[in-house]
């Protein structure tokens, strides 16, 4: 009985230590705590990456390149090991300025409604720091715009293309370090007026704003030289049979662009053999048609021209130090796309920043964000530095489809170095967007890489 009361007291003592230690503690982590954005993770804990393409609709066909080019570069750059080879198994133990990477998958159909309703899940539901993506167009227009009502998130870009989205729409929370696809068609109107000695040129295409953005590139500088476009045809991006389209090109043109992606691609190239087309100095592709995918068509495709932000073929020792080190990680992912090395870039620069801020996503991300501005990374594409309005000045490349002793590949025929989303001063958030009509055909002064 004499034992009894004092047990009671050192028990209801212990009790009330480790209470008061528990608040302690709560307290110390509390001070700690910050608020990093969407994800609303502590500095010490880790950081939420959405990562959003296309795995539904004409482009699904790229879900496995988006998804594992982002991978790779967790796996390359922060440690990681691949859990798996298909495109949504996940990476373990990656790590960033000693904070583990954790990744949320999104799937998109390359609309714009489906795109922000995946984006605002993964900011909103699933609290993502940062998001990389969309892989498509007008999902990337769509998704800067929502991007502006949620400053607390940074949004990197994936692969879409429009010129609107970082020129116009300007959310100081959405970098794009893949350049747009004007940017990634320089070279290729010169080449067509001087190599191929296309005069007059047809443009068939998806009727959305990348292959508008596209064509803008290659009309700005094939036209100031001095060419002419004499039919755009524009196709809905559900088109299944491209034959009736086909059949609607001119048939006094030098040459046809195709500005396609995807199983779109397929169908409308080989639409265009089965009524007489030949691809060899008579068919240029937009960067999408220069993908591996397109081999499906067969060897039909071989001397086919296009531009592509991705010297696909290259010999640089970023390069094949990238492909080589891919295909051991993705043996079954293309690793010559451009789907997965801009997803990849896109990680990459997001590993970067955290590194140089120690992991900080605090204060609404500013410490990160202003990391990001300052960055001039060495892709395997090449070195890039990013505008005023977070686009990226980079290199752009003339690809060819080669004959490879019985098999599909590339090579570099030209590459453009620094261009700028204004393409030379032929654009700007004034000028009249790319649309099925404009830029108009115009003989003027081209580009600075055009006057040689």
């Amino acid at each position: 009985m004499a034992d009894g009361p004092r047990t009671w007291l050192s028990g209801a003592r212990w009790i009330a230590i480790g209470a008061a230690l528990l608040a302690l503690v709560g307290a110390g982590c509390a001070d700690e705590s910050d608020d990093s954005g969407g994800g609303g993770g502590k500095e010490s804990g880790p950081v939420k990456v959405g990562i959003l393409t296309t795995c539904g609709g004409p482009f699904a066909v790229f879900e496995a390149q988006s998804f594992s080019g982002a991978k790779y570069a967790l796996v390359h750059n922060a440690g990681g090991k691949a859990k798996g080879t298909g495109p949504q198994d996940s990476v373990s133990g990656a790590k960033v300025a000693g904070r583990p990477i954790e990744i949320e998958f999104g799937c998109s159909d390359a609309t714009p409604d489906k795109a922000t309703a995946e984006a605002r899940r993964l900011v909103e539901n699933e609290k993502v720091d940062i998001l990389l993506g969309p892989l498509s167009g007008d999902e990337g227009v769509a998704v800067a715009n929502y991007a502006t009502s949620q400053p607390g998130v940074t949004f990197v870009n994936g692969t879409s293309g429009a010129q609107e989205t970082t020129l116009r729409v300007k959310a100081p929370n959405f970098y794009r370090f893949g350049g747009d696809g004007a940017q990634w068609m320089a070279g290729t109107g010169t080449y067509a007026y001087n190599e191929l000695g296309w005069r007059k040129a047809a443009i068939l295409g998806e009727d959305y704003s990348y292959p508008y953005t596209l064509a803008a590139g290659f009309t700005g500088e094939f036209c100031a030289l001095g060419g002419q476009i004499t039919k755009r045809l524009w196709a809905p991006l559900d088109t299944t049979d491209w034959s009736s389209y086909v059949n609607q090109l001119p048939k006094d043109v030098d040459g046809v662009l195709f500005l396609t992606g995807g199983a779109n691609t397929v169908a409308a190239m080989k639409a265009y053999l089965n009524f007489g087309g030949k691809i060899e100095g008579k068919a240029m592709g937009g960067s999408s048609v220069l993908d591996p995918t397109a081999f499906a068509i067969g060897p039909k495709l071989t001397g086919l021209v296009g531009g592509s932000p991705v010297p696909l073929g290259g010999e640089t020792p970023e390069w094949t130090d990238y492909v080589d080190g891919f295909g051991k990680v993705y043996p079954k992912v293309a690793a010559e796309s451009l789907f997965t090395v801009l997803y990849y870039d896109g990680m990459d620069a997001i590993l970067q920043g955290l590194e140089k801020t120690g992991g900080d996503l605090g204060g609404n991300q500013e410490a990160f964000r202003k990391a990001l501005d300052g960055l001039t990374p060495q892709f395997p594409n090449g070195r890039v530095k990013l505008d005023d309005n977070r686009n990226s000045i980079q290199p752009a490349y003339v690809i060819q489809v080669v004959d490879n002793g019985g098999e599909l590949g590339f090579e570099v025929k030209n590459e453009i170095t620094d261009v700028d989303e204004t393409f030379g001063g032929l654009f700007g958030a004034d000028s009249p967007p790319p649309s099925r009509d404009e830029p108009a055909c115009e003989k003027g002064e081209p580009p600075p890489w055009a006057k040689g």
